[in-house]
């Protein structure tokens, strides 16, 4: 039976990549590693939390010491790499939060993945898949131009520095030690159990609970979304037929204007709940503009359509209807992560262990 590692699973792109490994493969027994910060909630998993091929194990990724005794007990097949400190505002306001998870966390994981595959038969058969984003690209002026593999990393806030530093030490690590790497940079992700501390889901909380809806700067920024379980896809393919070395661009073909994308949404909103149209977007306030804020993100995915056969299923007003039905149903899932109390349950969950 294979062994792999998820790290950061709890987490809103890792608990759906945890989900879609532990359901497709029952022959691998799946192990998630999350240290529950903030972001990461063992509620997204309750569907798969029995299933007899997945091990949840509470650490630090920032932590050598815990690490490297892990791994060589358990003697991993392969890494799936998502731990992440990865909001902007977040890294604007504490770097170093990001340097120590994002950068030395990976370092750590490299570190461990080398040692103990070296120590038991070495690299054949092994995997170190490092998840990442596009905004280690920096921002798009042209909007005839679209980030590719080959564009040149210009970082512009801390996050997608210290992202891009970590992808600088995961290719170091295959050219210097020969370990097998892959990895993948990701347009802007969307849908179930997203924390609402992003864009979607806060302006969803916000719309549903007659709150002002804060848009930075005039809202002309552009991003790229993806649905988060066509990301989940996406990561299964990689991790099973990338080509070791390489890098894979995934994003949706799906741009929108931050306004225009919060418009949609009230009128979706208003629609599902009943009122007048027109109503949530009168809630629409704009406010100082984010430091640093990148103009526009756009993802060309073509080499892993083309080399991986993946491509996006979901089409963005499809999915955020999806995305709105699933708020709306799990509202309480919603209420536990505003106030916090689903930190405090799995706290008092592990005290009592």
């Amino acid at each position: 039976m294979k062994k792999i590692l998820i790290t950061g699973g709890a987490g809103f792109i890792g608990s759906h990549v945890v989900r879609l490994f532990v359901t497709k493969y029952p022959e691998y027994q799946i192990y998630n590693l999350d240290k529950l910060t903030y972001a990461g909630n063992l509620a997204n998993l309750r569907d798969i939390e029995k299933a007899p091929n997945y091990t949840f194990v509470r650490g630090d990724i920032t932590d050598a010491s815990f690490l490297e005794p892990m791994f060589a007990e358990m003697l991993f097949d392969g890494v799936i790499h998502l731990a992440a400190e990865s909001h902007v505002d977040r890294s604007i306001t504490d770097p170093m939060s990001f340097v120590m998870t994002n950068v030395v966390g990976t370092v750590n994981l490299l570190n461990a993945a080398k040692t103990s595959w070296s120590q038991s038969g070495g690299f054949d058969g092994k995997r170190f898949y490092h998840i990442s984003t596009d905004e280690v690209y920096g921002s798009l002026h042209n909007p005839d131009e679209f980030f590719t593999e080959e564009t040149p990393y210009d970082p512009q806030s801390p996050y997608s520095a210290s992202k891009a530093a970590s992808d600088h030490f995961v290719r170091a690590y295959g050219n210097t030690y020969g370990l097998p790497v892959v990895l993948s940079n990701c347009s802007n992700n969307y849908g179930p159990n997203h924390f609402p501390e992003k864009l979607i889901p806060l302006m969803i909380h916000n719309i549903r609970n007659n709150k002002p809806l804060p848009v930075y700067g005039k809202g002309e920024n552009v991003r790229d979304w993806l649905y988060v379980i066509d990301h989940a896809r996406a990561i299964d393919v990689i991790y099973h037929n990338g080509r070791l070395g390489e890098t894979y661009n995934i994003g949706g073909f799906n741009e929108w204007r931050n306004i225009d994308l919060v418009k949609l949404l009230c009128g979706i909103m208003d629609r599902k709940l009943d009122r007048p149209e027109g109503t949530s977007e009168q809630r629409i306030t704009y406010v100082t503009d984010r430091a640093g804020h990148d103009l526009r993100y756009a993802i060309d995915a073509h080499k892993i359509m083309n080399e991986l056969g993946w491509q996006p299923s979901v089409q963005f007003e499809e999915g955020l209807e999806k995305t709105v039905d699933w708020f709306l149903a799990n509202q309480e899932w919603l209420d536990n992560v505003t106030s916090g109390t689903y930190q405090k349950y799995y706290e008092d969950m592990y005290a009592n262990r």
